[in-house]
């Protein structure tokens, strides 16, 4: 995995259920998806799939439309990372997993340790 498609996981997609709801929307991209549509997709919670779109919105994958979501990359240059994610989930699903809860670990193990050292820093 290049270290680009390594930055923008850790930077763009902080969960599972964010890299299956940005892959879910890339596969039909002049699509717009409803929530309620993309929760019964996802097989996930109306709280979840909000979530992961505010997320995705945010990193500008994706746009908001009068009733939906779609997929949008921002630039060409977000465009070609997500078709890297996809090729490299595709290929290596547990390297790519692994990237996504190795800053989420960092995280919790902090949280973890705040018990042990006297207080949470985030």
């Amino acid at each position: 995995m290049s270290p680009d498609l390594s930055a923008f996981i850790e930077s763009a997609v902080p969960s599972v259920w964010a890299l299956e709801t940005l892959l879910l929307l890339r596969r039909s991209p002049d699509s717009s998806w409803a929530a309620d549509r993309l929760v019964a997709e996802l097989r996930a919670s109306g709280p979840l799939v909000n979530d992961c779109l505010l997320v995705l919105q945010r990193a500008g994958l994706i746009l908001g439309e009068e009733g939906g979501v779609r997929y949008a990359p921002a630039s060409p240059t977000l465009a070609a990372l997500c078709d890297e994610l996809e090729a490299a989930y595709r290929e290596r699903p547990v390297a790519v997993v692994n990237t996504i809860t190795r800053r989420r670990s960092d995280a919790l193990k902090g949280f973890a340790d705040s018990f042990r050292f006297g207080g949470w820093k985030s």
